[in-house]
């Protein structure tokens, strides 16, 4: 991270600015029917690179929003560590998100929503303060928290009500009889 003297205020405003470029993305995943989280990476202050939940789309279980952020970002740095970066996500990272930051040397990882099934940055456990690791990343939790999950908890609405009308559907067609002509 490029040493910026910012005030509290300006660092908060700072983050809810990149969370809203991290929303776009997660809006982005939504419009292809995956789950909507998205992530952007920053180094010197400038958007380097972006990511949106793809597993469905790319069959790759590993294409989570944070993951499509690092990659890209990798090939535009030609060199997999990005020491200075920092990683917007809207959803708190997993295990696996976790561990490729922590590899890539992320200086600042920012989440929006807490993950309480599968976040390792505070929620189930968290393993960038796991003090036998040697790299450690700064944390910042909860930036347009509310928005995040509510972008989160309005898919998942979306999702189970389109199933109850497609089960609902499926019913009703399957208790009409054909006419006897």
């Amino acid at each position: 991270m490029k040493a910026e003297l910012l005030t509290a205020e300006e660092q908060a405003h700072r983050d809810e600015s990149f969370m809203r470029l991290a929303l776009a993305q997660a809006k982005l995943a939504w419009e292809q029917g995956e789950v909507p989280v998205g992530a952007v990476l920053v180094k010197d202050g400038q958007v380097i690179a972006a990511g949106y939940n793809r597993p469905i789309v790319d069959h790759d279980p590993s294409a989570h929003a944070e993951m499509m952020a690092l990659r890209a970002a990798a090939a535009l740095l030609q060199n997999y560590r990005m020491p200075g970066c920092e990683l917007y996500v809207t959803l708190e990272p997993c295990v696996m998100c976790a561990g490729a930051m922590m590899h890539a040397r992320i200086a600042r990882v920012i989440f929006g929503a807490s993950d309480y099934k599968t976040g390792v940055a505070g929620s189930v456990l968290n393993i960038f303060d796991a003090p036998k690791l040697n790299h450690h990343t700064l944390l910042t939790r909860g930036v347009l928290a509310e928005e995040c999950a509510t972008l989160l908890q309005d898919f998942f609405r979306s999702r189970r009500l389109a199933a109850a009308q497609k089960k609902q559907l499926a019913k009703s067609e399957s208790q009409v009889s054909p006419d006897a002509s």
